[in-house]
């Protein structure tokens, strides 16, 4: 842990977000603590080395800290508690899914293991064990050198892939990436939205499109999300408007007409009552927290 601790503190000097040579992971620094602020993570793995992150999503506490990681198969709005400071600085990395990787491992690691039979989830915290840690320095390690990123990378980032798909709570994470049913479904609806959150959504249309009633798509949407379709999106839509204004620099008018509002001061009610203060203040607040960095 020191180890990674030590190439994490190389490899993203400042606070925010830092790409590294390989596309699909970033880098984590927080220099303070902070409070409980919304945000939408990607399908992904998110390592703590240093510090603790709590994440919140409707009555459930999911910790990923030095001794949890956590994995998310869907994309989902919650929000996340940091601890960190000047001298223990919060240090961590994310690695997306690729689901075509992904696929191919279930299918792998099923033909050659019983079948699983834990229920599929969306958002999973797991102990952190020694292979995964092995794995997650190996990973770091490559990322410090721009031909080891290049060899090296995606074949670690794939058996980082295979260790959180045997690990402690791997059943729920396969069962949720071939799955079937409901949650396949709803999980199809996520990515679409995640992906076209600017684009107009009918409910009735999004419900159709899976062939389910609109009664049975809220009731298992929020299954899978702890909230509605409407919150949902809207979830995205502020939380990627938040993104524009400190990585893009935009207005609020712009960054609201990018992501789908048409009326400015809607914009800014349901902003503020989101977030807890206007789009300047919370861009200005979360500036440094929420930056994305070049690769060091």
């Amino acid at each position: 842990m020191e180890e990674m601790i030590a190439l994490l503190k190389k490899l993203a000097p400042q606070e925010g977000y830092t790409r590294s040579r390989l596309a699909c992971v970033r880098f984590m620094r927080s220099d303070r603590p902070l409070g409980r602020t919304p945000v939408v993570y990607e399908p992904s793995i998110v390592i703590i080395c240093q510090g603790a992150k709590r994440g919140y999503l409707a009555d459930k506490v999911y910790h990923y800290d030095k001794q949890h990681y956590l994995v998310l198969s869907v994309p989902l709005p919650f929000s996340t508690e940091t601890e960190g400071s000047p001298q223990e600085p919060l240090l961590g990395l994310a690695v997306s899914l690729d689901m075509t990787v992904l696929s191919e491992l279930v299918m792998a690691i099923g033909s050659a293991r019983a079948p699983y039979h834990e229920a599929p989830e969306g958002i999973v915290s797991t102990p952190l064990d020694e292979r995964l840690t092995d794995t997650t320095l190996r990973l770091l390690r490559a990322l410090s050198s721009e031909q080891e990123a290049a060899v090296l990378g995606p074949q670690v980032v794939r058996e980082l892939y295979y260790r959180v798909l045997v690990g402690e709570r791997g059943g729920a994470i396969k069962a949720a990436l071939a799955s079937q049913g409901h949650f396949a479904s709803i999980s199809q609806v996520l990515l679409r939205i995640h992906d076209d959150y600017s684009q107009p959504f009918n409910i009735s249309t999004l419900a159709s499109e899976v062939g389910l009633s609109v009664p049975v798509f809220h009731r298992q949407f929020k299954a899978v999300t702890r909230t509605t379709p409407l919150q949902y999106i809207k979830s995205v839509r502020l939380n990627q408007a938040r993104l524009l204004m400190i990585r893009d620099d935009l207005s609020a008018a712009s960054a609201a007409f990018k992501v789908g509002y048409e009326s400015p001061s809607q914009f800014n009610r349901e902003f503020r009552r989101l977030f807890g203060r206007s789009p300047g203040e919370e861009a200005k607040e979360m500036k440094a927290s929420l930056a994305l960095l070049p690769p060091v």
